[in-house]
């Protein structure tokens, strides 16, 4: 009779376990169709990392390499949906609750209205940490305006794709660049594009009640692979496919976007992160296979 109910616990843990990987474990499988190849930039190699597959409604949107330790996202990539670039606007800020409680469901949930417990706070970003945050404000690495379909808009809200962004690198130099992406790829891009957003860390810290909360990026940075592109693509730009990236500094002044090879871009993220030598944004630098 005992060895019959220690079965019976092993299969409920096991089948626990498995709902539990299915949205934060060391794979993305479940999010893997965003990635080019179905494989993550390689050589990131930091420990204590999570894999989340950003899931909302039950439906996977996007995969995000989150670091609960400084309380941000290194990177999330998604793959770009043709849109007319319109946000959603006042949607409701979600948090990931398998960050904070094992015993939670896969999907991002809304910020509860009566506060959060500590439990939350300890691993994740929460609004709180806004509040008074007047220099900077909340950036999405996968934005609003690249989706289309309203539930893959609604995933892009969540703090554990948001990083502390100034509000005059924002609203001046990302967001008009978010927007030259979307022309780029709508117009140009005939197959599925890749896109990889993340950030460099230099040590500045949003603080809350004189204990440091969020790190502030250094750099932010972003990458698309378009291997299936408009073969009559204007010569002044065939040059940007199949794939290009960007970055800029998360500063006040000298933000300019800088626009760059991919392979240029990962020399910058080697330079300013601890990642391998072999660090890769897309498998086989996006050339697609004949």
């Amino acid at each position: 009779m005992l060895s019959l109910l220690l079965l019976y616990v092993l299969i409920l843990l096991s089948s626990y376990s498995s709902l539990l990987e299915a949205s934060v474990d060391e794979s993305f499988r479940e999010c893997s169709h965003f990635l080019y190849h179905q494989k993550p930039p390689q050589g990131v190699r930091q420990p204590g990392l999570h894999m989340i597959c950003q899931r909302f409604e039950g439906v996977p949107r996007y995969a995000t390499l989150y670091d609960p330790a400084r309380r941000i996202p290194l990177y999330s990539a998604y793959t770009f949906k043709g849109s007319n670039g319109e946000k959603m606007g006042n949607y409701p800020w979600m948090y990931e609750p398998q960050l904070s409680s094992a015993s939670e469901t896969g999907n991002m949930q809304p910020f509860p209205q009566s506060g959060v417990g500590q439990r939350l706070e300890e691993g994740q970003a929460v609004l709180a940490d806004y509040t008074d945050a007047f220099n900077y404000e909340r950036g999405q690495l996968n934005p609003d305006q690249h989706q289309s379909m309203v539930g893959d808009k609604a995933a892009t809200y969540t703090l554990t794709n948001v990083v502390p962004m100034t509000k005059e690198f924002l609203r001046k130099r990302w967001e008009p660049y978010l927007e030259t992406v979307r022309q780029r790829l709508n117009n140009y891009c005939r197959g599925k594009a890749y896109v990889v957003t993340g950030i460099t860390t230099a040590g500045l810290t949003m603080r809350r009640a004189n204990i440091n909360r969020v790190t502030v990026p250094k750099h932010i940075w972003s990458a698309y692979c378009c291997p299936d592109f408009d073969p009559g693509v204007p010569y002044d730009i065939r040059y940007k496919f199949p794939s290009f990236a960007a970055y800029g500094l998360n500063d006040v002044l000298d933000n300019d976007i800088n626009e760059v090879s991919s392979k240029s871009l990962e020399m910058l993220v080697k330079r300013e992160m601890p990642v391998d030598q072999n660090f890769q944004l897309f498998y086989g630098n996006c050339i697609q296979e004949v």
